[in-house]
């Protein structure tokens, strides 16, 4: 609060997204062998040879993979575990643990010498060379288990031979590491365990995705494995605490410094990540910029000699413990004030520290129950560690009934000469608000008009209707049932698992699409929405499973528009309905807190069909709130600079053209006509004489090399 006892964060707070929780507590029940829902999901699979486990962070990843390595070391005959980690300090998530205590049939014990994340040094190629050695040599022990990170183990690889892993566990942590390019090393070793197919993996990730566009495996592979999907909506409805989560991209200009105490809560546990010094935002000085962060949270009164904090006095008379993970000036007590952070004792403390501020340290794997706000100044790398850093502030702790992620990004100021810098960092922090949308968002199950009732949904008070605006729940899941006329059914296994499970991933390449991005967001009067849903989206998803019919290919396309556009629809007239009640309330609200009850006011106003589904804009809903946060000057500027990019139509544009428009024909027997006063069908006409002119010059070139032959 200010002195004056305003709220600071009035001017900034546009959240993206607001999520509210069931607060069922199904998250922390565990059953008689001491696992909790999605440890048990998890060991039902156990017996599978290649297993893929998604499931948000804090939901007990490493223990559920604790049971399922001990049942295959005890049951299914295998040699050995080898757990292989990112970075060192995730290796303390697989440290000892009593489960026969809470009802399991074994302990998890690691001997001391066999976990080489407490081996002295860092995670150089030097150091992980030399810890091969360490590796040959449990191979050849009777010891079961053994930690190591991605190095580690890709230098054991190179130098031992994927040979010498027969018969027993690989079990790879934070899976979005891993990639199908042949450049990424690991992804390519995995590949060839894969081809010998004499060893048993378990992968697991707290991302349904990597950050940059690759796939993580490539479609043969990924088809071996049996996948084990636990969802945040799932983990966040089953808390006992935490009654919701927000999170907004918020704009400034001038220093990032100066902005800061306008969403930096003193009252709130946070992590502050500062922009890297390369990064636009950095003052290119990250120990003053640490400093000035400080001093604005009150008067410094010094260091704790224990823990290493600073100790920072506020108006009100607190005193906060402040964690400096930056200054690497002084490895001893960098290393001082991280031990403090992460001391087991104090885990359970909330008052054992206030604020962290860091830089490249506190994302993928940093455990901190109490932090209320993660607070990122500046674009992130990837959309992966976004997500990454949000789960940060999605544990549950007793008492902790809100979580708030914030992105502070420089708004693109009209003198400023790198305007395309700022814009492409704004659109990647929208992108990723956009696609925590979706990964929070229920899952859905959409079916053509009139299939029926599934079984378990709940359709109100009504029931299931026929002819009528049917939207049901199933309350155990989560999953939100649809139907939609005109939607196409996956013909095949694979392009029906992948409409129940992976439709976060093709949605996750449409927003990391640029041109999707830019267009859909800013330049929505030359853009016609069927370019974004119908010709971007189909080229995203034909590209990613190429193995696929049409049939499947074009039901995969139809099911993430829909995914898309629902959850943005239901936001949008959620966003409506709270603006109309604040008002009359003399106030306005922001955010949406029941998606279930938008989604119901979407349907429910008209009859839902695919044709309109891809006659909306997926940006529309983003574009509101940004129009809101955002200067109008500067906001029309933006808008000037991609409008300014609009180009012709490409060859392969015009061939998915061609497509559409031979569709178009099939259903209303003629071609779209090029003075059609439907901005679609025109353009359909458009894409089919564009790809006449493409022929024709490549007839013409083959003609003429002909000729001088």
């Amino acid at each position: 609060m200010n002195e004056d006892g305003s709220n600071p964060t009035n001017n900034y707070s546009v959240p993206a997204v607001s999520i509210k929780t069931a607060r069922t507590g199904a998250s922390s029940k565990s059953n008689t062998l001491g696992m909790r829902t999605m440890q048990e999901r998890a060991y039902a699979k156990r017996g599978e040879q290649y297993l893929l486990i998604k499931s948000p962070p804090a939901s007990g990843k490493s223990r559920a993979l604790m049971f399922i390595a001990l049942d295959k070391l005890n049951n299914q005959g295998l040699k050995q575990a080898v757990i292989v980690v990112p970075e060192r300090s995730i290796g303390s998530s697989f440290s000892d643990e009593p489960l026969s205590q809470y009802g399991f049939y074994w302990d998890w014990k690691v001997a001391s010498q066999w976990n080489l994340c407490n081996a002295p040094g860092i995670d150089e190629p030097r150091v992980a060379k030399s810890k091969v050695e360490a590796v040959r040599k449990f191979l050849a022990s009777a010891d079961p288990v053994l930690v190591c990170t991605h190095a580690t183990f890709r230098f054991a690889v190179e130098e031992l031979g994927i040979e010498a892993f027969d018969d027993r566990l690989v079990a790879i942590d934070e899976f979005h590491h891993v990639s199908s390019n042949p450049d990424n090393k690991l992804g390519s070793q995995l590949g060839a365990l894969i081809e010998r197919d004499k060893v048993h993996l378990v992968a697991m990730t707290g991302s349904y995705f990597r950050g940059d566009s690759e796939a993580v495996l490539s479609p043969t592979d990924e088809a071996r494995f049996e996948t084990v999907t636990y969802t945040y909506y799932e983990q966040l409805n089953g808390y006992n605490w935490l009654k919701s989560l927000d999170i907004g991209y918020f704009f400034y200009t001038g220093r990032y410094v100066d902005a800061v105490p306008k969403v930096l809560d003193p009252a709130l546990k946070t992590i502050v990540h500062i922009p890297s010094v390369n990064a636009r935002e950095s003052l290119k000085d990250k120990e003053r910029e640490v400093n000035e962060i400080m001093h604005s949270l009150g008067e410094w009164k010094g260091v704790d000699a224990a823990s290493g904090f600073h100790l920072i006095e506020t108006l009100d008379g607190r005193v906060l413990k402040v964690a400096d993970l930056v200054d690497d000036s002084d490895p001893a007590r960098r290393s001082r004030v991280l031990n403090a952070v992460k001391d087991p004792n104090q885990k359970n403390n909330r008052d054992n520290v206030d604020i962290i501020i860091a830089l490249g340290m506190a994302k993928e794997g940093f455990d901190w129950i109490w932090c209320e706000h993660a607070l990122t100044i500046g674009y992130r790398s990837s959309l992966t560690e976004i997500v990454q850093i949000i789960g940060r502030a999605t544990r549950d702790a007793k008492g902790k009934e809100r979580a708030r992620f914030t992105n502070l990004i420089a708004e693109p100021a009209a003198d400023q000469m790198a305007v395309a810098e700022a814009v492409n960092d704004m659109l990647k922090a929208i992108a990723a608000s956009l696609l925590m949308e979706q990964v929070l968002a229920p899952r859905y199950e959409f079916t053509p008009k009139n299939t029926g009732p599934k079984d378990g949904f709940d359709y109100g008070e009504q029931g299931y209707q026929e002819d009528g605006h049917n939207v049901g729940v199933n309350k155990d899941t989560g999953q939100i049932h649809v139907e939609i006329n005109g939607l196409a059914t996956p013909q095949s296994p694979e392009a029906t698992r992948i409409c129940r499970e992976d439709l976060n991933e093709v949605v996750t390449s449409f927003l990391q699409d640029k041109t999707v991005i830019e267009h859909g967001l800013f330049d929505q009067e030359n853009t016609l929405p069927e370019e974004l849903t119908q010709l971007r989206m189909g080229k995203i998803v034909r590209e990613r499973y190429p193995e696929l019919s049409d049939v499947d290919q074009e039901a995969i396309r139809q099911h993430a528009i829909a995914a898309m556009n629902v959850t943005q629809q239901a936001k949008l007239a959620l966003a409506q309905a709270d603006a109309a009640g604040a008002e009359a309330a003399g106030e306005i609200e922001q955010g949406s807190t029941a998606l279930l009850d938008g989604v119901r006011r979407f349907v429910n106003v008209r009859d839902l069909d695919i044709d309109l589904i891809d006659r909306i804009n997926p940006f529309e809903a983003a574009y509101a709130v940004l129009a809101k946060a955002m200067d109008e000057k500067s906001l029309r500027q933006v808008q000037a600079s991609i409008a300014a990019k609009k180009v012709s139509i490409s060859e392969e544009d015009a061939r998915e053209l061609a497509k559409r428009a031979l569709m178009f024909k099939n259903e209303r027997g003629r071609l779209p006509d090029i003075n059609s006063a439907d901005a679609w069908e025109k353009r359909m006409a458009e894409g089919v004489a564009a790809l006449a002119r493409y022929r024709a010059q490549a007839k013409a070139k083959a003609n003429g090399e002909v000729a001088n032959g």
